[in-house]
């Protein structure tokens, strides 16, 4: 079960890619199907076999993304939430053998693609460090048992990774 939460920037992502599917890219690849279907028998054409898989698939993707932005919940940075760990913060761990991970805390809808460093409120190291300070100690349950981790640094700035 995913979570229905997404930072402000991760909604805005899902908003441009469902735009750029919609208003750009389905109107060109009409074209293209309309255009390799004039040629004739629609069997043996490639141009038209592929564009229209290909516009199969933006339907697809237009359908989830229309019916996912209706579900999340937009979670905005609050005063509040300084000096603890909580949705959309930038966090630095680390642990006794000094391995150092920095990560900010997102949605599910926003961990893919060209979002490195992003894990999701879903995962058992976010889950785990949710409500905690500078200086916590956070036990984070894995596959291979549980995990002691530090935290070093919390920050909410959008526009700047912990350093």
């Amino acid at each position: 079960m995913k979570t229905n939460l997404i930072t402000r920037e991760g909604f805005q992502r899902l908003k441009d890619e469902l735009d750029f599917l919609w208003k750009e890219e389905r109107p060109e690849v009409t074209k293209k199907v309309t255009w390799a279907a004039g040629l004739g028998d629609r069997s043996e054409n490639a141009d038209y076999q592929y564009n229209k898989k290909r516009l199969r698939e933006i339907d697809r993707r237009v359908r989830y993304l229309r019916k996912r932005i209706e579900q999340v919940k937009v979670v905005d940075y609050s005063p509040q939430q300084e000096g603890k760990v909580f949705f959309g913060a930038w966090v630095e761990v680390e642990n006794q053998m000094g391995e150092v991970k920095k990560f900010r805390i997102v949605g599910p809808d926003e961990i893919y693609g060209d979002a490195k460093d992003y894990i999701s409120i879903d995962s058992p190291m976010a889950r785990a460090l949710i409500k905690k300070e500078i200086d916590d100690e956070v036990m984070v349950r894995t596959p291979e048992g549980e995990k002691e981790w530090f935290v070093n640094r919390i920050d909410y700035k959008a526009d700047v990774e912990p350093s």
